[in-house]
């Protein structure tokens, strides 16, 4: 698991410079496009979707595991009517973001999945971009990412109701680079950005989501997460002299090279966007 030191690093780096970059909503995440869309619209779409696959209603009780900066607590908020929402994640800064937008019905928790005990067990879990942060290189590397994958799921079931459903989207590695200077490229951004995380294959996703949940949906999205690579690129270079200025060169510098990465990676198929609908399972 991503230590917290580690995600300061992925997160922390300033709650206004991913502003810049971002949609409006701080959407650190895969958006899902239609022609004509705007990354606004693309994100807002994307959060539907994933409403719509957890089944988030107003009788739902929603956890959204690795919250970010509250923008699927508010968009399940607004958009579904929720009224019992609870996020939970690791970064101190995303945290203060959510505890300042006070969203109605939204708690807010600063703490590792593994410590995690609700009060009360929830109707549906939303989590997006959180389990590329479970399991290290090494534990990828050993195997022993497999056992941690089906740990979360468990844990997951532990905090739900029977008939509960589980949204999940995750970055999936797909086909391993044979360019050396694009697996250098690839092991610069783990290191750099997300030091102490590793993404899933799809196989391990559907291997370990059982004896807790069963799959009974999955999309693949790889053109959508180039594009929104693509776009958050254009407009972090949009603000390149702001960025210089007040977080310095080296931010501007390796975030430019972290996101051009990003592109390369979803065109050339390194890596791929899974969106996954879980249903539980009533005797693991």
């Amino acid at each position: 698991m991503s230590t917290q030191a580690d995600i300061e690093v992925s997160y922390d780096v300033g709650n206004e410079f991913f502003a810049l970059w971002l949609d409006e909503e701080r959407n650190y995440s895969c958006a899902l496009w239609e022609d004509g869309d705007d990354l606004e619209a693309a994100q807002r779409r994307k959060l539907s979707y994933l409403g719509d696959l957890a089944g988030t209603g107003p009788d739902t009780a929603v956890l959204d595991v690795g919250c970010g900066w509250g923008a699927n607590l508010a968009h399940q908020a607004a958009e579904r009517g929720v009224r019992r929402l609870h996020g939970i994640t690791l970064s101190p800064a995303q945290f203060g973001a959510v505890r300042e937008r006070a969203i109605p019905g939204a708690t807010v928790e600063l703490c590792d999945y593994r410590d995690f005990t609700p009060a009360e067990p929830f109707d549906a879990v939303i989590s997006i971009g959180m389990v590329e942060h479970i399991a290290r290189p090494a534990d990828v590397w050993s195997g022993a990412n497999l056992a941690i994958y089906r740990d979360f799921f468990r844990r997951a079931h532990r905090w739900t109701r029977p008939g509960a459903r589980f949204a999940l989207q995750v970055i999936l590695r797909d086909r391993v680079p044979r360019d050396r200077a694009d697996l250098a490229e690839l092991r610069w951004v783990t290191n750099s950005i997300f030091p102490g995380g590793m993404s899933p294959r799809l196989e391990d996703v559907l291997a370990t989501a059982e004896p807790y949940w069963e799959v009974v949906g999955v999309r693949t999205r790889r053109e959508h997460y180039r594009r929104t690579c693509a776009e958050w690129l254009r407009r972090l270079r949009a603000n390149e002299r702001l960025v210089r200025r007040r977080w310095g060169d080296r931010t501007f510098l390796d975030h430019e090279r972290y996101l051009s990465v990003c592109v390369l990676a979803f065109a050339k198929r390194y890596q791929s966007l899974g969106q996954f609908c879980l249903e539980r399972r009533s005797t693991p």
